[in-house]
């Protein structure tokens, strides 16, 4: 019989669900019965523009955002005290799963839904939970109260928290500057983020003068947007526009699934420092431009793109669309002048290739390996 592999990847933003779509197609392709379930009507119809069909959990559990992409602690604090204590809701939803538990090898956890959080440590479940989560998110959830309770509240909180993460069958950390697969002998992996493999096609020169630009569906506010749509038009450079936030705008598109193949081609990214999208750039080598917000797990990803030496420069949003729209054109035109080679996409393609063969063959040896945990 095929492995049979749940996958719940959480719509908080767009990069769990693109991981989810990549391994879904590969690991089925591989031989593999994968059943992805996400968390969010918008996420599950971002699914379906790959061929995914993902039915919803549960809308209950979700990280908030204002509509800069800042995140609203307070505010997701009490939505996860309410999605954890409302019997209507996790209860609920570790009910639905239990089912999806006895027809599944391997479930996996993209990234630290909280009913699979529970279920991971628990004696029933925990032998088949596999935890999928970006090295700085782990470490931004385990400071979560850092600086906003006392220290031994917050200490207690996060030592918590690692336990539950550690007591499930495997851990999977991933990061966009990680190179061979690592496994410590405890349950621990570490492999690159898995990004999408570009097609090896040509491209006009027009597309290599282009801007790709992607942001997730919390940037809302109009008057980021029009800083950013000047800023590129003053350093004379067209651009790609991809944001769902920001659909209802001329030019921009809700969606794209062939987003990174522009990427990958492009003069340079625009987005927020996600794990996927600073993957695209060190994977096919492309300067990126960072919007900045007040993002934890995002902050400590600019701070490590900075150490690595990716070609980036980084632009804060302060609220003021002028000031913001001057220092876009300024960093984009430092990184227009950054040094491309046109090998890079080939070389890339390959790195993408081997970044997503190194996922299937451990997903699947976790899906095949006896529970004896």
């Amino acid at each position: 019989m095929p492995p049979r592999i749940l996958y719940l990847a959480t719509a908080d933003a767009r990069g769990h669900l693109m991981r989810a779509q990549l391994l879904a197609h590969a690991l089925r392709a591989a031989g593999a019965q994968v059943q992805v379930l996400t968390t969010s009507d918008e996420g599950a119809r971002f699914l379906a523009g790959f061929g995914i069909d993902a039915p919803v959990l549960s809308p209950h559990y979700a990280v908030q955002f204002d509509a800069q992409q800042n995140m609203l602690r307070r505010e997701t604090d009490r939505n996860v005290a309410h999605y954890m204590f409302r019997p209507e809701r996790m209860l609920r939803d570790v009910w639905r799963l239990r089912v999806h538990f006895r027809d599944a090898d391997l479930v996996v956890n993209d990234s630290f839904h909280p009913a699979l959080l529970l279920m991971g440590w628990l004696p029933f479940w925990r032998r088949k939970v596999v935890h999928v989560y970006g090295a700085s998110l782990r470490r931004a959830l385990e400071t979560n109260f850092k600086g906003r309770m006392p220290d031994a509240v917050a200490k207690l909180f996060g030592g918590i928290v690692a336990w539950q993460i550690d007591r499930s069958l495997a851990r999977i950390e991933h990061d966009f500057a990680y190179g061979e697969p690592q496994h410590d002998g405890h349950g621990r992996h570490r492999l690159a983020t898995p990004i999408a493999v570009v097609d090896a096609v040509d491209r006009s020169d027009a597309a290599e003068h282009a801007a790709a630009v992607y942001l997730n569906p919390h940037f809302r506010d109009p008057a980021l947007a029009d800083g950013l749509e000047q800023g590129l038009a003053d350093a004379g450079l067209p651009a790609h526009f991809v944001g769902e936030g920001y659909a209802h705008r001329p030019h921009w598109h809700a969606r794209d699934e062939r987003w990174i193949e522009a990427a990958a081609h492009s003069a340079f990214i625009v987005s927020a420092p996600g794990m996927a999208a600073l993957s695209i750039a060190a994977v096919y080598r492309k300067p990126i431009l960072l919007l900045l917000t007040d993002q934890p797990e995002q902050a400590i990803n600019a701070g490590r793109a900075a150490q690595l030496g990716l070609a980036h420069r980084a632009v804060v949003w302060r609220g003021d669309a002028p000031k913001f729209a001057r220092a876009v054109a300024a960093a984009a035109s430092e990184l227009r002048a950054t040094p491309t080679d046109a090998s890079h996409a080939v070389e890339g393609r390959q790195a993408a290739i081997d970044r997503l063969q190194h996922w299937v063959a451990l997903l699947l040896r976790l899906a095949g390996a006896p529970a004896t945990r």
